[in-house]
């Protein structure tokens, strides 16, 4: 008795710290940030959108680094392209009403100057090591851009980079997203038991499921930054077109509802009381701080993760690279995320559960049900697939955020290669750990990454508006003589 009362107390704890950390004043500090730099850089992405996409589908030619600018740019969505599309977006209307999508997408649009701002600083303070790899990220521009003196503070962010990929968000909780989908779906009554612990049973399918992502997560992370690119690029446009087809199936064929489902996110966002009904318990306070919480958990923008993928790109362009980071916000939350929350609302599946309660992935399933004009067993075959691949590359991606990080702190490329060798074990066991409080303390690390990551943000804001600005400057200059000569 006294050990289960030491357990809740724990996890009691770790609730306590999981919502002081992803509290209001993060939200609010990360929603400024995003404020801030859209002002700073004259609306990067209003305005240059565009550019943003066109660049990401071209490789810049010359330029130093590890990997192309899309490889670069995969290889961060492999991190944020996750369970958080498919099971964050669903939470989030399941808590917040279907208001909060309104607000995760306003979240989105102010993250992706975030996320800008992230990709151009990591080019600037990059370092080219003897062996001629790149490092870079938030470390280093704080290290770098800040100055030495500011160093404490980026090896804080390093340490909470380690923590974060090792102890959950890219190993656990993700090895057991897979297995519980492979489960419910190959056998959800658990009726071909491989072992037991304690009075938990395993089945086959876990087992199965568990040793195939291990040894694939072992045959891609074991090469390095160079493979995890390749399979990047092969796997995230896949999953992406793959989740983005079948998710617009769902829209279009109840393209009746989308008016109403428009009208209901919008007054959902402001008034959910008025448009869903007080009994709901869902306030504007609730569907705000689910929406803009859950959509910066998706796209990972002020975090400080993806600058690190950013830094090995081929390129010396820094505004350049920023415009490519720019569109994984893009991509990951106005489109992925916007998908999943319409073929939920069109579809009226957050309905089907009561309110306030958290449901998940349940969710995303009955809407696929309901919504995907077959039989309800493909639908769920095909959203398991998906969630699948989300998870792997997830894994992949923040290993080598982690492997970085291990990298900045240390200066040994042994210590990495121990480190590798823990987060494939950790992915091994990952199916038999219990994570009542595994996925609080994913998001603990997480958000404790923001902090460091939003200081620089702010300090350094000055140069990326400067900068961003002489650029375009120069750039429509440029045009215009172009225009000119060729009408000559």
């Amino acid at each position: 008795m006294q050990m289960i009362n030491l357990s809740m107390s724990l996890n009691d704890i770790i609730d306590k710290v999981d919502g002081w950390v992803w509290g209001w004043p993060l939200i609010i500090l990360i929603l400024c940030a995003g404020i801030w730099l859209t002002v700073r850089t004259g609306f990067v992405q209003v305005f240059h959108l565009g550019k943003a996409l066109k660049f990401m589908m071209k490789n810049e030619d010359g330029g130093e680094g590890e990997v192309t600018s899309f490889g670069a740019l995969c290889t961060a969505l492999s991190a944020t392209i996750g369970t958080g599309n498919i099971v964050g977006v669903a939470t989030a209307i399941c808590l917040g009403g279907p208001g909060a999508l309104f607000w995760m997408l306003v979240a989105a649009f102010f993250g992706m100057a975030t996320k800008y701002a992230e990709g151009f600083l990591a080019i600037k303070f990059r370092e080219k090591k003897t062996d001629g790899h790149f490092l870079g990220g938030p470390f280093y521009y704080i290290e770098k851009g800040m100055g030495p003196k500011w160093k404490w503070l980026a090896k804080l962010f390093a340490i909470f980079g380690v923590l974060a990929g090792l102890l959950g968000i890219g190993t656990i909780t993700q090895i057991n997203g897979i297995t519980t989908a492979i489960q419910n779906f190959f056998d959800p009554n658990k009726t071909n038991i491989a072992f037991s612990i304690g009075e938990v049973n395993y089945s086959w399918a876990v087992v199965i499921g568990g040793l195939v992502v291990t040894i694939c997560t072992a045959l891609v992370v074991i090469g390095g930054i160079k493979r995890i690119s390749k399979v990047s690029e092969i796997v995230v446009p896949f999953m992406a077109i793959i989740y983005i087809v079948f998710a617009l199936i769902i829209v279009f064929s109840n393209m009746k509802a989308i008016p109403a489902a428009v009208v209901l996110v919008c007054k959902s966002a402001f008034n959910p009381q008025a448009a869903l009904g007080a009994a709901t318990g869902v306030t504007l306070k609730l569907a705000m701080q689910k929406g803009i919480g859950r959509g910066i958990f998706s796209n990972e923008a002020g975090l400080g993760s993806a600058p690190i993928a950013t830094a090995a790109a081929k390129t010396e362009n820094t505004v350049r690279q920023g415009l490519v980071t720019m569109t994984g916000t893009f991509i990951d939350t106005i489109v992925i995320c916007t998908l999943t929350g319409l073929s939920i609302i069109v579809t009226g599946a957050q309905d089907l559960f009561e309110p306030g309660v958290f449901e998940g992935v349940n969710i995303t399933t009955a809407a696929w049900k309901m919504g995907l004009p077959w039989n309800e067993n493909v639908s769920s075959f095909i959203l398991m697939v998906c969630l699948a691949f989300f998870a792997f590359t997830t894994i992949l991606g923040w290993d080598y955020y982690s492997e970085r990080c291990i990298e900045y702190l240390t200066g040994s490329q042994k210590v990495v290669k121990v480190y590798r060798v823990l987060y494939i074990i950790a992915v091994f066991i990952g199916p038999y750990l219990t994570v009542a409080a595994v996925w609080n303390i994913a998001d603990i690390f997480n958000g404790l990454m923001a902090f460091p990551n939003l200081v620089a943000l702010f300090a350094l804001s000055g140069i990326v508006g400067k900068e961003t600005r002489d650029y375009f400057k120069k750039k429509n200059h440029e045009d215009i003589a172009e225009i000119a000569a060729s009408n000559k």
